[in-house]
């Protein structure tokens, strides 16, 4: 084996990564955050009374979990195309990896929200509270404390699989490593500098979550439990 390791050549290519590095993270953030709301929401409406909601997002969340990411972001990214609605690669990788992360989302606050005792929303009923206040105000947040650390980790994963987002043209860090390795054919080196890349955002990602476990669930704070 007479290879030679050169990491000098990335000297010249360090916007590129960081360019790459920084949109990864701009759509990992938006995935997030859209996602969450999406899988609150259908979390909420397959633990309520319409069976109709519930079965809408049942089939919803099956056809995400059975079918992979790639395909989802082609149907979003070709097939909106194919019928006249156009979009961006960066629109189409949000709105892809949000549905996809909305889903499993809420298969995890569904899980929250059946775990919480039953006393708790009887001892809400007694205080007169609209059923959508016990929901708000009660079952929510007691549901989303007790799935938060499964929630963070799916939402670090989701960032892990931006990556797929290169192959709808999208200029993430996967992407921006694909054209520095094809000019430079120094595929070794660069693979192994974006995998650090990718483990930096996992770090400051988990460090983000931690942080704002530490302001929004203050009890899990006082009692020292780990986010």
């Amino acid at each position: 084996m007479n290879y030679e390791f050169d990491f000098s050549f990335l000297a010249e290519y360090w916007p590129m990564l960081v360019k790459g590095a920084v949109l990864t993270a701009q759509l990992s953030i938006l995935a997030t955050i859209l996602g969450f709301l999406v899988g609150t929401l259908c979390a909420v409406a397959s633990t309520g009374r319409s069976w109709i909601a519930s079965a809408i997002v049942g089939a919803y969340v099956e056809i995400i979990r059975n079918t992979p990411l790639l395909v989802q972001l082609f149907v979003v990214f070709f097939g909106l195309s194919s019928l006249g609605l156009k979009l961006s690669a960066t629109t189409s990788a949000v709105i892809g990896l949000t549905i996809n992360i909305g889903a499993y989302s809420s298969e995890i606050i569904r899980a929250g929200i059946t775990s919480i005792n039953r006393g708790q929303v009887e001892a809400a009923d007694c205080l007169a509270l609209t059923r959508w206040q016990v929901m708000m105000t009660v079952i929510l947040p007691s549901a989303i404390e007790k799935v938060y650390p499964a929630l963070t980790s799916q939402y670090v994963l989701l960032m892990l699989g931006t990556s797929i987002a290169s192959q709808i043209s999208s200029e993430e860090l996967t992407a921006a490593a694909s054209r520095i390795q094809s000019d430079t054919f120094r595929s070794f080196e660069v693979f192994i500098v974006v995998a650090a890349l990718y483990l930096a955002l996992s770090f400051l990602m988990r460090g983000l979550f931690w942080l704002v476990g530490q302001f929004a669930f203050p009890r899990r704070r006082r009692l020292g439990t780990s986010l």
